[in-house]
């Protein structure tokens, strides 16, 4: 029941007091109030059994920011895909600067290793980073092979791919209209992340069978 409320709230344009009508009407009595608690209680746990299952991401990366409310100022979620539409990364910021764009870039590299290209748009910012990452990434490297300069393409049409992907996120973050706090924005926006790439079909044991969102959810929380 607990995790079916967090999948529900995750997955759906659905406020805590649905919820409280919704598990009213299968005979469970639950506070509205509760709700958010099993979500930032759980999602976080969920999130990192999902990191150790998620499956490999193209070579191709398009790069962009987008905006979120909290505590009434505009915040940053960084995000990448790949050249399928796969969710390659994300970073919740509270502010749109280098030293945030480098600590995604950063936490993309470390994860997924040395891609072939990536695509921006205009942004300068983006620029810089990625400069600065690819350099301090070369210069990390011990396996004495010669690595070649990441491609930057700047282009706002082709990244257009990630503006659309921008969407679905900010479609479930509207009906909650602004978060109250920052560390409840952080795991909220990053259980909403994870439900996105499982409707993408991104963990390894989801890649080949097709299974719904509430299968994969349960293989996830066995």
């Amino acid at each position: 029941m607990i995790l079916l409320c967090v999948r529900w709230y995750l997955a759906y344009g659905l406020s805590t007091r649905n919820l409280e009508e919704m598990m009213a009407e299968c005979g469970i009595s639950v506070d509205h109030a509760t709700i958010p608690r099993w979500v930032i209680r759980y999602t976080a746990q969920l999130l990192e059994r999902f990191d150790r299952r998620k499956g490999s991401v193209g070579r191709k990366w398009h790069v962009d920011e987008t905006y979120i409310k909290v505590c009434r100022r505009w915040m940053y979620l960084y995000r990448a895909i790949d050249s399928t539409g796969g969710t390659v990364e994300f970073w919740f910021s509270e502010r749109r600067n280098l030293t945030a764009a480098k600590q995604f870039l950063c936490k993309a590299l470390k994860r997924h290793g040395r891609h072939d290209r990536i695509v921006i748009d205009s942004s300068r910012t983006n620029r810089e980073a990625i400069l600065l990452c690819d350099i301090a990434d070369r210069l990390q490297d011990w396996s004495r092979r010669e690595l070649k300069p990441i491609r930057m393409w700047k282009s706002a049409y082709l990244n257009h791919r990630i503006e659309q992907d921008h969407r679905a996120i900010r479609r479930r973050i509207r009906p909650l209209l602004g978060f109250k706090a920052i560390t409840t924005a952080h795991v909220i926006v990053g259980g909403i992340e994870m439900i996105h790439m499982m409707r993408k079909q991104q963990a390894k044991y989801a890649c080949n069978q097709q299974l719904s969102l509430a299968e994969q959810f349960e293989l996830l929380a066995d």
